[in-house]
């Protein structure tokens, strides 16, 4: 999952989804009312094998592989507060997002002025037709180039409003993130802790 979807999806939720596959069995196993089958079959896994995975006997426990682990979570991710995710995309798409990011972009300008294009910190509220767009995008499987795109170009027509004709760059490549409600340290690589706050 990239920086972007993974911010939108922690956006999206009001406690965090379990950490670790014990857990997140656990969880899974609570939403099919404790039936190892349905859960298997919700994993793509025998009966069996999932018993192994939670059973409590000492040395007969079985860890789940990584490609079994990624199922897991996914399937945690897509179970996980579905009521209070519709609710909070719904408000997001009716009212907008705000975003909290550093992005590279300037106007055309003398080499080393104000206007020059720089790391700028920024904090802006983007429209609910941004909010959609970008749902959109996260929905059909948009991978995070294009996720960028929308981003910048939306952080563009917000921060420049009407001189964006003016505009050198408006370019979301490599960025720096401050720390975020998940306590994320912010660093520089590309989109790393990205906020999306809902509201």
């Amino acid at each position: 999952m990239g920086a972007i979807a993974d911010g939108l999806e922690r956006a999206l939720l009001t406690r965090p989804v379990p950490s670790g596959t014990p857990a997140r069995l656990k969880f899974l196993l609570k939403t099919e009312k404790g039936s190892t089958r349905s859960v298997a079959a919700l994993l793509g896994v025998s009966q069996r094998t999932m018993q192994r995975w939670i059973t409590a006997r000492p040395g007969a426990r079985q860890h789940p592989g990584p490609a079994a682990a990624r199922r897991i979570e996914k399937a945690v991710r897509t179970q996980w507060q579905p009521r209070v995710r519709a609710r909070i995309r719904a408000q997001a798409e009716s009212r907008g997002i705000h975003l909290h990011t550093r992005a590279r972009f300037g106007f055309t300008s003398p080499a080393g002025s104000s206007d020059d294009p720089r790391l700028r910190l920024i904090t802006r509220h983007l429209s609910a037709a941004v909010a959609r767009e970008l749902f959109a995008a996260h929905d059909a499987g948009a991978g995070e180039p294009q996720q960028i795109l929308i981003l910048a170009r939306a952080l563009g027509h917000a921060y420049f409003g009407s001189m964006r004709s003016m505009w050198r760059s408006h370019r979301l490549g490599q960025t720096v993130f401050p720390p975020g409600r998940s306590g994320t340290p912010g660093c520089p690589r590309r989109l790393a802790g990205l906020l999306a706050r809902l509201q």
